[in-house]
């Protein structure tokens, strides 16, 4: 027992370096594309592409942030990001907290299969969809409006399933105890279990917000005018045909990322509990 002991602390010293050094590895490669966006953002156009490559800028071309602002109406698209973006959280989190609390804890025909083939609509490609949802917005004339950023995004099958799996671990005494005190289903949603969710309804909004915020393809597809042109879209001016100027590219780009950064490094831990408790049967 005594000759045992030490080899099964030297093979669980390798396997936790080994670990270790594949998680440091993978830290490195997922940080190392923003560092190389932060560098080439702070270099002078001539040095984008010397050889060898340098990490860091010689000099400092602080100025590419005030070009890249001002290259185009950047404080239209950040606007326009941020209603859509908000919009969009905020109609998911209302529109899923209803479904999923039908789901969880209302009798209804058809529940089982409704919730089933609702989670079907998961495995579907947006891109299957795509063109029926712009014949719908066309029909509607909302082609270069706020609607057809915003009204497809409303709903969300994902947010219903993890709302839904986070409801089924609240106790129902609370709600039989709110009922009997006179409080109707709504209120119910309003007054227990909206409190009790925050945790996921934090995850929710922040995995709505970050998605939405990130969009390329669907404004693409339902903008034509520049005044409703969101930041990634924003982002394709400093490319064209013949020239990309990349300094300025990345410095967009890095203006781009705060919002999203800012918002996953406050609300992390709400993101990590959500995730953590949902499906948690008590």
């Amino acid at each position: 027992m005594t000759f045992l002991e030490p080899t099964v602390a030297r093979r669980s010293l390798i396997v936790t370096t080994v670990i270790n050094a594949v998680l440091v590895g993978g830290a490195v490669m997922t940080v190392f594309p923003f560092i190389w966006m932060l560098s080439v953002s702070l270099k002078l156009p001539q040095d984008v592409f010397t050889y060898p490559p340098h990490l860091i800028p010689h000099p400092f071309a602080v100025g590419n942030y005030a070009k890249a602002w001002s290259f185009v109406p950047f404080l239209r698209f950040y606007i326009n990001s941020f209603i859509v973006a908000g919009a969009v959280t905020i109609g998911q989190v209302i529109t899923c907290s209803l479904a999923a609390y039908a789901f969880a804890r209302l009798r209804f025909p058809l529940r089982e299969p409704l919730f089933m083939g609702m989670l079907g609509t998961m495995m579907i490609p947006g891109q299957v969809t795509m063109i029926p949802t712009f014949l719908i917005i066309h029909w509607l004339g909302w082609i270069n409006t706020y609607w057809a950023l915003i009204v497809p995004g409303l709903a969300s099958a994902f947010g219903t399933f993890l709302l839904r799996q986070f409801f089924a671990t609240l106790p129902k005494e609370l709600e039989d105890a709110a009922i009997i005190d006179g409080c109707g289903r709504l209120g119910v949603l309003r007054r227990i279990i909206f409190p009790l969710s925050l945790p996921a309804i934090a995850a929710l909004s922040i995995f709505t917000f970050m998605g939405t915020w990130n969009s390329f393809l669907w404004p693409l597809i339902v903008e034509n005018h520049t005044t409703m042109f969101t930041v990634p879209l924003g982002l394709t001016y400093f490319q064209s045909e013949y020239v990309t100027e990349w300094s300025l590219l990345m410095a967009a780009a890095a203006m781009a990322t705060v919002p999203v950064l800012v918002v996953f490094v406050v609300f992390q831990r709400q993101i990590i509990r959500g995730i953590a408790l949902t499906g948690l049967k008590s």
